[in-house]
């Protein structure tokens, strides 16, 4: 039998052309550092030194009246977490042009709940033509289950991106959200991408999944052939029902990320919320391990790094990677 890494090769290149669930599964017994080499040089050859920074705006928080277990901004759970209605647009467009002032290339306008009213999405697409004209950063949306015909309307106004979740795979998923399936959001991210939008969708890893989840997380979004996958590290909030689960270790964070390097190939992979709680002074290794995008300026619910550890943190990934 093959030892590690005279096995790696082959293996690497057996996933790349299939993505096959049980050739995966060999890459849980790979000694870390040698699984992050190989995912590392997977990003270098098809993705280079792009490194995409990103941020969100909470522009409508709290009352939702889904059960997703990991979300502070259900009316289910008791977390302490602000609740208002959608910002108007002006407030939108001056979030934009923060997100610009600090170094995003693209800027996500984040809602709760799973629909929106006509009004809201007019005040939404409103303000993105004015993003686009004025300011000049791609503008994403994360507004819950729209149909395709509220997709092509914001797509018309100017939207680039439009990012939705799986959350988990088709397997754990009901064990996270019962208010609304699986299926419902495949279906979103088909008319999303039905409308000539980029989708950008992945998940939260640490809610107590199974390695096998991941990969068919991983798998799935290898088929939806998306464009970025933000993948987020629980953070265990208080009031919520996941609120004692064990935190995800560093290291198991990192071999997901190489896994999901390994199957998606080219796509963005964005590490989101739990950067900073994961993997605290460690956050380097996210990088070299195949992440190439991140989330500054903080989370939805969640304050994240200051700008400054931020921007040291940018630097470094760039001096690391033209070593």
């Amino acid at each position: 039998m093959l030892k590690w890494p005279a096995i790696y090769s082959e293996l690497v290149e057996s996933i790349m052309d299939t993505a096959t669930k049980d050739n995966i599964k060999t890459f849980l017994n790979a000694p870390l550092q040698e699984l992050i080499r190989q995912a590392n040089e997977v990003r270098k050859q098809h993705i280079g030194n792009k490194l995409e920074l990103c941020s969100i705006l909470n522009a409508r928080s709290g009352l939702c009246s889904e059960d997703c277990k990991f979300c502070a901004q259900s009316a289910r759970h008791h977390s302490d977490v602000p609740s208002y209605p959608l910002k108007d647009k002006r407030e939108i467009v001056n979030a934009a042009q923060k997100a610009k002032d600090i170094g995003a290339v693209k800027f996500g306008i984040v809602t709760s709940g799973n629909r929106l009213t006509d009004k809201e999405l007019n005040v939404i697409a409103q303000a993105v033509s004015e993003i686009k004209d004025k300011i000049g950063v791609a503008v994403c949306a994360s507004l819950g289950a729209l149909e395709k015909s509220q997709l092509t309307l914001l797509k018309e106004a100017g939207l680039s991106r439009y990012h939705h979740n799986i959350e988990t795979s088709r397997r754990f998923y009901p064990s996270i959200v019962s208010t609304h399936s699986f299926d419902e959001r495949i279906k979103t991210i088909k008319f999303a991408k039905q409308a000539g939008l980029e989708v950008c969708t992945g998940g939260i890893i640490g809610m107590g999944e199974t390695w096998q989840d991941r990969i068919d997380m991983a798998c799935t979004l290898k088929d939806l052939d998306v464009d970025s996958v933000p993948l987020n590290i629980l953070i265990s909030i208080k009031g919520t029902p996941l609120e004692s689960v064990t935190p995800l270790s560093a290291d198991d964070a990192v071999r997901t990320i190489c896994i999901f390097r390994i199957i998606l190939k080219d796509k963005t992979i964005k590490i989101a919320a739990g950067r900073e709680a994961i993997f605290k002074d460690s956050q380097l290794k996210a990088f070299t391990a195949g992440a190439n995008g991140m989330l500054i300026g903080g989370y939805l619910t969640v304050k994240g790094a200051n700008l400054d550890a931020d921007y040291a943190l940018i630097e470094e990934i760039k001096r690391i990677w033209t070593e």
